[in-house]
């Protein structure tokens, strides 16, 4: 009888794993789509928004137009859009614009990242982006993945411009600068607002610079990433687990 019993745990046992196992291989499955519906142009909802689409252009880390971006602008699902107006109209009152980098991004603009990241003879830009860290740990660092949240079309890449002097604000390094340097927690503790100092190039007005657009980013519905502080993705997007393929070009919906 206690055979039995044990016989019948096992069993048990091994059925609740494999159930478990079949949800977690759900969970990680992704729905590529072509769909733009639910996207907007940017600037149709935040006219106030500068636009300087550098994967458009070949100032970027890969030196190169990336394949995708047919066109100089930037596209996100129409709740991210919104949030980003209450963002722009917030910071608008203390004298600030928005300048965007990035916004959605297409799949295939991410495989083209990939490429790059495996070619480890072309290191043509690495003095500007990355002049400390190999290829290898450009990908190890998690700098360029193989899946990004831009391709779900809510996370932006930005920073803010003075509006009287039409200057962007020193946030004391580059859009996609690989290195510490650009962790929000660089110089100082984003919880607390306390200043640290980091070394001695970097300063304080430049570290309060970036808790400036962090702030209003969050107090909106964005969330930070880690090691970017350019870097904010909707925390309730409607997209979790969908990886969009269009490219980036105007809508006329």
């Amino acid at each position: 009888m206690r055979k039995c019993n044990l016989w019948a745990i096992t069993a048990f046992c091994l059925l609740v794993a494999m159930s478990a196992g079949c949800k977690s291989a759900q969970a990680v499955q992704i729905s590529p789509t072509d769909d733009s519906s639910q996207f907007v142009n940017i600037t149709d909802v935040v006219p106030d928004a500068l636009l300087e689409i550098r994967y458009f252009s070949t100032y970027n880390f890969v030196g190169a137009r990336i394949d995708g971006y047919l066109e100089p602008v930037a596209l996100l699902t129409r709740v991210a859009a919104d949030s980003l107006r209450a963002v722009s109209d917030d910071l608008k009152r203390h004298g600030y614009a928005l300048k965007i980098y990035d916004a959605y991004r297409p799949q295939m603009a991410v495989d083209h990242f990939m490429r790059w990241a495996q070619n480890t003879t072309d290191t043509l830009t690495k003095a500007y982006f990355y002049p400390y860290l190999s290829k290898e740990e450009v990908f190890e660092k998690q700098y360029v993945a193989k899946r990004s949240g831009h391709s779900r079309g809510s996370t932006i890449d930005l920073t803010i411009v003075d509006m009287a002097t039409g200057k962007e604000v020193d946030m004391g390094g580059t859009f996609d600068w690989f290195g510490p340097e650009s962790h929000p927690d660089y110089g100082g503790n984003p919880e607390t607002l306390e200043f640290t100092g980091a070394d001695s190039t970097f300063t304080s007005e430049q570290f309060y610079n970036r808790m400036i657009l962090r702030a209003a980013m969050m107090r909106h519905g964005f969330k930070p990433l880690d090691n970017e502080w350019w870097h904010f993705t909707l925390k309730n997007e409607p997209f979790p687990d969908t990886y969009f393929t269009f490219p980036v070009k105007t809508l006329h919906q």
